[in-house]
């Protein structure tokens, strides 16, 4: 059994294709990784310990509100990456 926080892996499938809508986001590693961080601090964690857990969370997921909220997230954290990157 292993415990995994469902909500890293929706950041992390939205993040490619939010920073490809703003073009001038750096897509190095370090960049990504920072904007993840930052976004996943401010959704709520949505942990995952059995196959029945991962089934509710996907279709909790599919709720709108809840891509407009990792999308606003990851938003957010590409502004604050972009005024102070790390690379």
């Amino acid at each position: 059994m292993e415990l995994k926080n469902y909500m890293e892996k929706l950041v992390m499938e939205k993040l490619d294709i939010v920073i490809k809508a703003n073009r001038t986001t750096c897509n190095c590693e370090r960049c990504r990784y920072d904007i993840a961080a930052l976004a996943l601090n401010s959704l709520p964690t949505r942990y995952v310990a059995t196959s029945s857990g991962a089934t509710y969370s996907k279709i909790d997921s599919l709720d709108q509100q809840f891509h407009v909220d990792i999308v606003s997230a990851i938003t957010q954290a590409i502004t604050i990456v972009k005024k102070t990157p790390h690379h």
